[in-house]
C-alpha cells in the first residue's frame, strides 16, 4: 500500500478538487479527460493510503466526507504554498536573496526602518526580512558574526575585519536627562561627576555575545540595566535613575516637561554612528541589499534613521 506522502501530491490534491467541484466522478472525469473508472481507481489509491472515506457514494453525487472536507482545505493551501514557492524560486532567480537580515542598534528610529521596510515590501520581492535588535558593539557583531547582511547605527570600530564596508549615517548628540521628581533636576550646573556618582543611573547592556562596552556610567556608580532604549526611557521617565540619551529621542519628552536636560562637567558626548555590510564568507550584495544600500546614500533617509523618533 501506498504512503500518505506518496499519494498527496499536487496534481492529485488538484483532482479532488475538480471532484468536488463538480459534484461527481462522471462530471470530473470528463474534465479531466479521463474515463470515470480511472478516476474512482485513483481516489481509492489516496483513501487507502489515509484509511479514511473522502467521498460520499451513497447518491449520485460524490459529496465529500468531513475528513474529504479538511484534506481539500488543507490541500488549497498546500496548493497555493507550492505556488508562492514557485513564485519565489523564479524570483531568487534573478539575484534576488532568499532573506536580509538587518542589525539595527536602539538608537536607530523604528518608524523610519518600517516605512523603509514599507517601501521595499512595495517591490514585491521574493526576499524575506528579519529585523534584529542591536545594542553598541552587538550590532556589529551579529553582521561579522554571519547573523546579519547590514548593520544600522554602528557606534563602534571594526577594526580590521575583511570585506567589511561602512559609511558614515552621522553624528547624534546625547542628552544627560533625568524625570523632573528626580533630585537631580534642580540645582547648580553642570553637574559633576562626583554628584552623579551619588544617583543610579540607567544603562542598556551591550547586547554583544562576548566582550561588549559600556558608555556613561561612572566607576563606582549604582547602574540599573535593561535590555532596550525603550525601556531605558521608561525607567528615566519613572525616575528610577539618570542617563543620556539621544537628543532626537529625549526630545519630545523634553518638549512635554516629562524628562529635563542637565548640563554636566564632561565634555559633551557626540557619537559618530555608521551603516556597515560586507564581512567574512559575504558575497557581492544581492539586490535586496543593492536596495536597502541606495536608500542608506540618500542624507534624506540617513537624517530621519536618527531624527525620526516617535514618544515611546
Amino acid at each position: 500500500m501506498q504512503k500518505a506522502r506518496d499519494v498527496l501530491t499536487p496534481d492529485h490534491l488538484s483532482m479532488l478538487q475538480v471532484i468536488a467541484d463538480s459534484g461527481s466522478f462522471a462530471a470530473a472525469a470528463r474534465q479531466l479527460g479521463l474515463v470515470p473508472s480511472a478516476l474512482t481507481y485513483r481516489v481509492r489509491q489516496i483513501e487507502d493510503a489515509l484509511d479514511v472515506l473522502l467521498f460520499d457514494r451513497s447518491a449520485r453525487q460524490a459529496r465529500p466526507t468531513e475528513a474529504g472536507v479538511e484534506l481539500l482545505r488543507e490541500g488549497a493551501r498546500l496548493l497555493n504554498d507550492v505556488e508562492a514557492i514557485a513564485h519565489r524560486v523564479r524570483r531568487v532567480g534573478t539575484g534576488w536573496e532568499p532573506q536580509l537580515t538587518l542589525s539595527i542598534d536602539g538608537v536607530i528610529s523604528p518608524t523610519t526602518v518600517l516605512e523603509l521596510v514599507e517601501a521595499f515590501y512595495a517591490l514585491s520581492p521574493p526576499t524575506r526580512l528579519k529585523l534584529r535588535d542591536g545594542i553598541l558593539s552587538g550590532t556589529l557583531e551579529s553582521l561579522i558574526a554571519g547573523h546579519a547582511d547590514l548593520a544600522l547605527g554602528v557606534a563602534v570600530s571594526p577594526g580590521t575585519v575583511a570585506g567589511l564596508q561602512q559609511e558614515s549615517l552621522g553624528g547624534m548628540l546625547f542628552d544627560f536627562v533625568v524625570a523632573p521628581h528626580h533630585p537631580l533636576a534642580r540645582g547648580d550646573e553642570p553637574l559633576s561627576d562626583a554628584e552623579l556618582r551619588e544617583h543610579r543611573v540607567i544603562a542598556v547592556a551591550d547586547s554583544a555575545k562576548k566582550g561588549g562596552v559600556t558608555m556613561g556610567i561612572l566607576g563606582g556608580q549604582d547602574v540599573l540595566t535593561v535590555d532596550t532604549m525603550q525601556a531605558k526611557v521608561q525607567a528615566l521617565l519613572r525616575g528610577l535613575g539618570g542617563g543620556f540619551l539621544p537628543e532626537p529621542m529625549a526630545r519630545a519628552h523634553v518638549a512635554a516637561g516629562r524628562l529635563v536636560v542637565r548640563a554636566v562637567a564632561r565634555p559633551a558626548r557626540t557619537v559618530q554612528l555608521h551603516y556597515a555590510w560586507g564581512g567574512p564568507g559575504h558575497s557581492v550584495p544581492g539586490r535586496a541589499l543593492q536596495w536597502w544600500l541606495e536608500q542608506l546614500r540618500k542624507p534624506a533617509t540617513r537624517r530621519a534613521l536618527l531624527e525620526n523618533h516617535q514618544p515611546v
